[in-house]
């Protein structure tokens, strides 16, 4: 079965490997036959989050034909603290859903 394995280890860098794998073969074994860990050393350090085609799933998902295995990088930042980082910066006045305001006009319109 043919199955196509991810990575990103950059912003705006991809790398893709295409695999023959046997029937039945899950995750994790598309991973280390990818060679992958060898490649990303910093990879192997840590658990990687795997998905296929963009959901969440265990090392041990069973693969189907034409799957597209993803390696998921942690964040550096929260994103929660990201945007009350930017929040902060451009005031209450430039930010939300009412910003932008109409000259003349009520509150919110």
């Amino acid at each position: 079965m043919k199955v196509t394995l991810v990575y990103s280890p950059a912003p705006r860098q991809v790398r893709e490997w295409r695999l023959e794998l046997p029937v039945g073969s899950t995750a994790r074994q598309a991973v280390l036959l990818s060679g992958a860990l060898n490649e990303y050393p910093d990879l192997a350090r840590a658990a990687p989050a795997l998905g296929i085609w963009g959901r969440a799933c265990g090392a041990d998902q069973t693969l189907q034909e034409d799957d597209r295995v993803e390696i998921y990088r942690g964040l550096r930042v929260d994103p929660k603290v990201a945007r009350r980082e930017r929040f902060k910066g451009q005031g209450v006045k430039r930010a939300g859903l009412f910003s932008k305001k109409r000259e003349g006009s009520k509150a919110g319109y």
